[in-house]
Formats: C-alpha cells, sequence, structure tokens
C-alpha cells in the first residue's frame, strides 16, 4: 500500500464525517507540503556556504614584502582577465620569461622606477595616469625590461593598460592596496603612562598653621 493511501485510509478512520475529512485533508497536506519545503530550503543553505567556499578565489594576504613576481602572481590569481604580456625572451639566455609580466614590470615602474608608496591608492592611480598618457611621459630607455629582455616591452604595456576600462582600473588599484597593505599588530603595545608627580608640602612659617582635631583642648586650664 502507498503511503498516499495509507493517509487516506487514516483520514477516514479518524474523520467519519465526509465534509469534516475534506477540511481536515486539505489542513493536513498544507502542513505536510509546509514541512517539506522547510527541509528542502534547509539542505540548501546548508550547500549554500559550501559551494561559495568551493568557489570563491582565496583571501589576499596583507603587507605583502616579497619578490614583485609574487605579487603580481597574486594579481593574476585574483584578476585572471588582465593580459600577462610574458612573451618575450631574455638577453642573457634567450628564453621566454613567463614570470617578467606586465603586473610586474607595472609595480617596477611604480615602486623602483617613480619611487612612489605601495600603501596608497592615490600613488598608484598617479602611475595609471602615467600610462594614460596625462602625467608623467614614461621614458622607454629607463623602463623595466629595456637592459633584461631582447625587446622593449614599454609600447606595448602603455597600450595593454590603454585598453582596460575604469572597472579593471578601479579593481587593479584596490587589490595592489590590499597586497601592499601594512598589517595591523596582533599585540599593539600599549602607551606608558608618565608617572605622575609627587607634590610635597612645603612649610612657611610666616603663614599660621591650620588647626587640628583636638587643639582646642589645650587652651583649656
Amino acid at each position: 500500500m502507498s503511503i498516499v493511501s495509507k493517509i487516506a485510509h487514516s483520514l477516514v478512520f479518524l474523520f467519519p464525517n465526509r465534509h469534516h475529512r475534506i477540511g481536515k485533508a486539505f489542513s493536513f497536506l498544507l502542513l505536510l507540503l509546509l514541512g517539506l519545503s522547510f527541509s528542502i530550503l534547509g539542505n540548501l543553505n546548508s550547500s549554500l556556504p559550501n559551494a561559495i567556499a568551493q568557489t570563491s578565489p582565496p583571501p589576499v594576504s596583507m603587507g605583502f614584502s616579497g619578490r614583485v613576481e609574487d605579487a603580481s602572481a597574486i594579481v593574476y590569481q585574483q584578476l585572471p582577465y588582465l593580459p600577462k604580456e610574458n612573451q618575450y625572451r631574455r638577453l642573457d639566455t634567450g628564453e621566454i620569461d613567463p614570470n617578467h609580466t606586465l603586473i610586474s614590470r607595472f609595480i617596477r615602474y611604480h615602486q623602483d622606477l617613480k619611487k612612489r608608496a605601495t600603501r596608497y591608492r592615490l600613488d598608484w592611480k598617479i602611475t595609471f595616469a602615467d600610462y594614460l598618457g596625462v602625467n608623467d611621459l614614461i621614458d622607454p630607455d629607463q623602463y623595466p625590461g629595456k637592459l633584461t629582455l631582447q625587446t622593449n616591452p614599454a609600447n606595448t604595456d602603455i597600450k595593454a593598460i590603454q585598453a582596460l576600462n575604469r572597472r579593471q582600473r578601479q579593481e587593479l588599484v584596490d587589490l595592489l592596496t590590499l597586497i601592499y597593505k601594512p598589517k595591523a599588530s596582533a599585540n599593539p603595545t600599549p602607551p606608558k603612562a608618565s608617572p605622575t608627580p609627587q607634590v610635597t608640602p612645603t612649610f612657611d612659617p610666616r603663614k599660621p598653621a591650620l588647626g587640628q582635631p583636638g587643639d582646642a583642648q589645650l587652651l583649656m586650664p
């Protein structure tokens, strides 16, 4: 016997009156449907965080102080749509250096050539202004890779940065600022309290001394 048939027989047994039975049947089915819906939603809610955790990118480590190539690798991991432009051959070996990317040269130009801070958004935006041709002109003879690669990547890098839209440039600025943002100290040292100066009372013989409790008894005969 199916579950539906068992439920129907139970309703007939509990409610022999036909009209009463129909009303109770609807109520029972409504409660059953609500229970099933809550069960399904509960399963979806329990599986949703796991699905998000599997698809979301790994967290970015702040306070980065390693190699430029490692920082650029983090950028490409978080923003995979950025062009790599790593097809250039080295002068010393003649082999392609896959780590000599657009972002690694962008970072070197920013911090090594222009000596700009890596922790502030404004400094990164100024560097973007150089690539967009509205601030300092980029000198190809001083550009990163000029002395180590067979082909100077300056002009190609400038065109690649100019091809990014405004949202992509903002995402890159935010990510670079986050990567190089200093870590907050886990146990900050509390400020030392300055000692309270001790005030030593001074006695002035020209001023009358204040009376003490019991002094009045000394005047009694």
